[in-house]
């Protein structure tokens, strides 16, 4: 009872939004509801929702990277990309060997892992200056996306796995486990779970001890640092675990359409992440995640009409923000509506969020 009353406690911490009982009482209902609502769509269109929920883990890990820990990253669909393609290589070199789907997602994220840990040594205890880190991250992004561009010919086969420069990699592997393929409705499901299970682990972590470690060294990193934390340390960790979060999207996008290619790590895919956070509200991983879903279904949507304008609108929607919602539409909209009914839905009547 002690540790469930712990979990409980932190997950009811103060460093996000919604946190009353009434908001908690909410979430199992929509959740529920997310749970119930595919047995009236069909499995085209179910697939498309989870085509909305597989871009929350990287979102959610940049949220955390940057509003959290205060270190800005242009670099997240690298991360996607590299899990990607690892994923593709290693299960599609092992196909017809059941363990083969599994084996090629812990090499993807472990991969992504192991170069955000090179990365990320080299820009923190380089001692690089805040403001070049998103410059790094956006070059290295390019670079990959570069690279993966340059491997149509056939000497970029690895094993029986063709790269496929920019036409890209196609006939990934679906996931499975076991006998069971994860398609249609049980890829909503595993998606709708890896989505909810990564927020609340992410809650937990943000209202813990080494969550308040994290938001000390964005607001002021020398005094964190004088205190005794190793802030190089801990701003690495938070890195690396941004980066797995991104592996995990790139892992369910390649997963859910069985190809990709190098527009993924490109120009435009490295600034959507920064946008999803920054509009919702970088200093609440519940406003990225709402924002995450209502704009990747908003651009889904106006990409039926042309693409140019889900472009349009979207940038758009972030020069808005920057002007009038600098903390993040979600984020102002629980923080400064006089509403009593709602500020107690999210607030539980305390504080706002940190």
């Amino acid at each position: 009872m002690g540790r469930l009353s712990h979990l409980l406690k932190l997950l009811t911490g103060p460093e996000d939004i919604g946190r009353s009982p009434l908001f908690w009482a909410a979430f199992v209902a929509v959740s529920i509801f997310l749970f119930v609502y595919p047995f009236w769509l069909t499995e085209f269109e179910v697939t498309n929702i989870a085509y909305y929920l597989l871009n929350v883990p990287i979102a959610l890990g940049l949220g955390l990277l940057w509003g959290y820990c205060g270190v800005l990253s242009f670099g997240q669909v690298a991360y996607f990309g590299i899990a990607g393609y690892v994923y593709g290589i290693v299960a599609g070199n092992m196909i017809g060997e059941a363990a083969g789907p599994i084996i090629g997602s812990l090499c993807g994220l472990a991969v992504s892992a192991l170069v955000a840990a090179i990365f990320g040594y080299f820009v923190f205890y380089g001692r690089v200056q805040s403001w070049i880190v998103p410059i790094l991250t956006l070059v290295l992004t390019l670079l990959l996306e570069t690279f993966l561009g340059q491997t149509a010919g056939y000497q970029w086969r690895i094993g029986s796995v063709q790269l496929g420069g920019y036409n890209g990699m196609t006939g990934i592997p679906a996931f499975r486990l076991g006998e069971y393929v994860v398609m249609g409705y049980r890829f909503y499901y595993y998606v709708l779970i890896t989505v909810i299970m990564t927020y609340l682990c992410l809650r937990l972590l943000v209202n813990s001890r080494h969550g308040k470690v994290m938001l000390a060294i964005r607001e002021d990193a020398i005094r964190a640092e004088l205190l005794g934390y190793d802030i190089r340390a801990r701003q690495l960790v938070v890195f690396v675990l941004a980066a797995i979060l991104a592996g995990v999207s790139g892992l369910l996008y390649v997963q859910w359409g069985n190809y990709i290619t190098p527009s993924q790590v490109g120009l435009l895919q490295a600034s959507l992440p920064v946008i999803w956070v920054a509009v919702g509200g970088r200093e609440s991983l519940l406003a990225v995640l709402l924002s995450t879903c209502a704009l990747n279904w908003l651009n889904y949507t106006l990409s039926s009409e042309g693409y140019q304008y889900a472009l349009i609108i979207t940038g758009a929607l972030l020069v808005a923000v920057m002007l009038f919602f600098p903390s993040g539409i979600v984020v102002a909209l629980a923080r400064d509506l006089p509403k009593r009914g709602l500020r107690a839905l999210l607030h539980g009547g305390e504080g706002d969020a940190g």
